[in-house]
């Protein structure tokens, strides 16, 4: 598949079942600092899969894909390798500030997604910033932006299209070496 109709697919297709699948994540783990980066982990896994074939039933593969990774996490959590106990005297302790070419990195992305973020319609990002930053409900935000619910939604969606296709666009124009 060409990674044009891929992006398209997963922004039609999977993006607008962010809700369901928070909630599924938030009902099935009980470590709630990690459920945003397992909905990430579910986004790579179902991309990555469609890359090789689009799935018929995208609602459905977005959450077996979802159970599979809590799944996979929990086997993992259980299991302590030898290696770990064999040699405790050599563990050193991180000293808790990230590495330095990580903390660039995180500030690039960050300044992808603030520019990204600019770039949409006004009330898209509203609608956008309120749902993702100040995690609002779709009818606290149309009580707060004086709209309907159901015009919310359609703000929430497009934003969230837009903001995809420029931030996935530029990741590929990036390792395409055009920065």
């Amino acid at each position: 598949m060409t990674a044009p109709n891929v992006r398209a697919w997963f922004v039609r297709e999977v993006l607008p079942l962010e809700t369901v699948l928070m909630q599924y994540l938030r009902r099935n783990w009980s470590n709630t600092d990690e459920i945003a980066d397992l909905r990430q982990d579910v986004y790579m896994r179902v991309f990555e899969a469609a890359k090789r074939e689009i799935p018929q039933a995208a609602k459905s593969f977005v959450f077996t894909t979802a159970r599979n990774l809590l799944i996979d996490r929990v086997r993992r959590e259980q299991v302590v390798p030898i290696e770990a106990m064999t040699d405790l005297d050599g563990l050193t302790i991180a000293s808790g500030e990230p590495e330095p070419e990580r903390t660039v990195l995180a500030r690039d992305a960050l300044r992808s997604l603030q520019a990204a973020i600019d770039k949409l319609p006004p009330r898209s990002r509203e609608a956008v910033l309120l749902h993702k930053i100040e995690g609002l409900t779709r009818r606290e935000i149309g009580q707060r932006m004086g709209i309907a619910e159901d015009t919310v939604r359609q703000h929430l969606m497009h934003g969230m299209r837009v903001l995809a296709d420029l931030i996935y666009s530029e990741q590929m124009d990036v390792r395409r070496g055009r920065d």
